[in-house]
């Protein structure tokens, strides 16, 4: 998971139950609308008449939740003159056993953190005291029993937060298969933080180009090259990566990756 500016200490998504699978994921309760309904890309409609009968029919402009090929992942390895094997470690250790950046309802993996949400409001200067009533669940751990998954958990939360600021409730939530801090949204190369939710919530190539131009303004390319995982770590992950462990996980995810290639 991302740190803020490597201030914010993160946790790994894989060594808990926060990344369990939901059955379903509504994303707005009054209009009943998921988050990729609400982030994914529009649909557009059309029509043929045949013998006075009128066939409607859509497409849908990507497929939403597209699993990465192993030639995308080529693709942008190439593109960064990086291994493959080290983005599929990485992606080994922020998503843990699902290694999915989309859950099974098409909806993002995300993980919302309320400590960064904070930080992200008092930069907005928005007074989260005025909301910790009308707006519980946003300040409460994430209840996977209340919602029936830790996803569904953490899609309400973050929907929650919407509610209060939009910006903010992106910036503070971590996306996809690489567990991006929204945040990022500008060294990622979106246009704005709804842009970046917008990816994140399309397809998992989508999520690997915004890891890919994360990459690229972040200054940790170097170390993703050489294969440093503590250098890589302590930037990608934040000041508490050894007590995570996060760089000998990368570590081992990436010689497993490598013996298969």
């Amino acid at each position: 998971m991302m740190s803020v500016a490597a201030s914010v200490a993160a946790m790994s998504p894989g060594s808990d139950e926060r990344f369990m699978l939901p059955k379903r994921s509504v994303y707005d309760t009054e209009r009943n609308l998921t988050l990729c309904e609400l982030f994914g890309p529009p649909k557009s409609s059309d029509y043929i008449v045949i013998n006075g009968d009128t066939l409607r029919f859509e497409f849908a402009s990507h497929v939403r939740g597209r699993p990465l090929t192993e030639e995308d992942y080529r693709q942008v390895a190439a593109e960064l003159d990086v291994e493959v094997a080290a983005i599929k470690a990485i992606v080994d250790v922020e998503t843990g056993r699902i290694h999915r950046g989309f859950n099974p309802d098409d909806s993002p993996v995300i993980f919302f953190d309320l400590k960064v949400f904070r930080t992200m409001a008092a930069r907005r200067k928005i007074n989260l005291a005025d909301y910790t009533k009308s707006h519980s669940i946003v300040f409460e751990r994430p209840d996977a029993k209340r919602f029936g998954s830790q996803q569904l958990a953490h899609h309400e939360c973050l929907r929650k937060a919407m509610s209060i600021d939009t910006i903010t409730a992106i910036e503070g939530t971590f996306w996809g298969m690489f567990q991006i801090g929204g945040f990022n949204w500008k060294r990622c190369g979106a246009e704005s933080p709804q842009d970046f939710a917008e990816l994140m919530s399309r397809t998992e190539r989508d999520q690997l180009d915004l890891f890919a131009g994360f990459m690229r303004t972040s200054g940790l390319l170097p170390h993703l090259r050489s294969k440093n995982w503590a250098a890589f770590a302590r930037g990608y992950n934040g000041p508490a990566y050894a007590a995570q462990g996060y760089h000998t996980k990368m570590a081992a995810a990436y010689r497993r990756h490598s013996a298969k290639q």
